[in-house]
């Protein structure tokens, strides 16, 4: 308070310095007439009113007007005016320095004002790009005190929702200073509350003619337009991350029954064939009929290998456990070499009737990876390779370098995968439109991989083309 009354002091000094100086020069050095003199003032009255204001232009005025009459109108010296028309010289003087005094206030006042709302609407369009970085509601309800206090400068901020009957504060202080109960009544009656002495100010958050919330700011000089503003956009964005927030749980429900239903197919389709062959060879080992040895051997074989059920159980374990990325990798510098050839050894019934050709340089550097679960990316991509590419068709591995990344590669000699399909073969449950009869599959192998190729931070993909095989890759990055 004191500085402010020690900057008008001085204000008005050096105002009435301008007028002794311009008198000084005037009178005792230039002797210029009358005329001169007056437009000097003005002038110098229009400058002070433009830099600090009316009321330092009108002493300015009143001061010249005096020094005026005293210094150049006759009798000199002397506070009295002998000729008339000097008279009405000097009211038209004092008349005209106060009314464009008062005018180039206007402008002044208008500019900063204007100015303001420049910098409202900056501040505005800044509080609104931060509302759009979060569309997950309860980070979003935290976060908004924080982007008031940042994007307008006030000192605290709080907001009270109506759907939660919870406050959210910017910090501890503003607990005391924007009390619950106050933005709980303004959020009920709707009606803004500013305290512009105190610098609070209270406004109801508003969507339309319906009141969701209220927010509360301290060190608040903003506009009442820009106050409303700040409401409607907060109540906007809560309103958009709550009808985001619905959709996702809408679209997670959706997918949920469409698994439900893929997985019942799959239990149908998958399970029923191997069940069949292990039930009808059961019963004839039960029966009472006399079986030679490699009939009796014959049919446990077929039991054996139909008991895949419990594969195809693990592996929609898996699945679940990938997607909800509850896998823990152990990974450690390895040769590709080690991965590959345990796979192939794997995969020797799929492959029992396809050459592999292995092409591996002995110079490519060690990967940091989980040996168990890369090795079974190759193997899901080695028994894809067999169950679809025709008999005796060999199979390509190969490995090198890419720039910074190690690249493996799985070719076949099948039908091909068509362009529509490659980027859809990599998702969970889905199998090529002209294979579901011909070949039996899950539909799993493809987004394990992929999967767990991600974990590792590189990159699965195919490029194929109808009729010609198919090339099966996957990166991993070369630390």
């Amino acid at each position: 308070m004191k500085e402010g009354t020690d900057n008008q002091i001085l204000r008005f000094a050096l105002a009435s310095a301008v007028v002794f100086t311009i008198i000084f020069i005037y009178f005792k050095w230039l002797h210029v007439n009358p005329t001169t003199v007056g437009f000097t003032f003005l002038l110098a009255i229009l400058l002070i009113s433009a830099l600090w204001g009316l009321r330092y232009a009108i002493f300015m005025a009143i001061l010249a007007a005096l020094g005026y009459n005293y210094f150049f109108l006759p009798p000199l010296f002397r506070f009295t005016i002998a000729d008339p028309q000097n008279w009405v010289a000097l009211f038209a003087f004092l008349f005209t320095a106060v009314v464009a005094s008062e005018l180039s206030e206007r402008a002044r006042r208008e500019a900063l004002q204007s100015n303001q709302r420049r910098h409202e609407v900056e501040r505005l369009y800044a509080f609104s790009q931060c509302l759009l970085v979060s569309d997950n509601i309860f980070e979003l309800l935290n976060a908004i005190p924080n982007y008031i206090v940042e994007s307008f400068g006030v000192t605290s901020a709080a907001m009270f929702l109506e759907s939660k009957q919870e406050p959210y504060f910017f910090d501890s202080s503003s607990h005391s200073l924007l009390p619950t109960e106050q933005l709980r009544a303004i959020s009920a009656r709707g009606e803004p509350v500013l305290d512009r002495e105190r610098s609070i100010c209270f406004m109801p958050l508003r969507m339309g003619v319906r009141s969701v919330g209220s927010i509360g700011l301290g060190g608040c000089d903003l506009s009442r337009e820009t106050l409303e503003a700040i409401g409607s956009l907060a109540a906007i964005a809560i309103e958009r991350a709550n009808t985001a927030e619905k959709l996702t749980k809408t679209e997670a429900a959706r997918e949920s029954d469409r698994l439900r239903s893929v997985l019942l197919d799959l239990v149908t389709h998958e399970f029923r064939t191997p069940l069949t062959a292990i039930k009808a060879s059961a019963e004839t080992l039960l029966a009472e009929v006399e079986l030679e040895e490699p009939q009796r051997k014959e049919l446990l074989t077929v039991i054996n290998e139909e008991s895949r059920l419990n594969r195809l159980v693990g592996e929609a374990a898996e699945v679940a456990q990938l997607g909800s990325g509850q896998v823990e990798l152990h990974l450690e510098p390895h040769h590709i070499r080690e991965a590959i050839d345990t796979a192939i050894r794997e995969s020797r019934q799929a492959l029992q009737r396809h050459p592999v050709e292995v092409n591996i340089p002995e110079n490519l550097p060690l990967v940091r990876m989980d040996l168990i679960r890369l090795r079974e990316v190759i193997v899901h991509l080695l028994e894809n390779a067999g169950k679809y590419s025709p008999p005796n068709t060999s199979i390509h591995v190969t490995a090198e370098l890419r720039n910074s990344e190690l690249v493996t590669s799985v070719t076949d000699h099948g039908q091909g995968v068509d362009d529509i399909e490659q980027e859809m073969i990599f998702e969970k449950f889905y199998r090529g439109r002209n294979q579901r009869i011909i070949v039996q599959g899950t539909g799993m192998g493809l987004a394990i991989a992929k999967a767990i190729v991600e974990l590792h931070g590189g990159r699965i993909g195919v490029t194929s083309q109808s009729g010609c095989g198919s090339v099966f890759y996957f990166s991993l990055p070369v630390s």
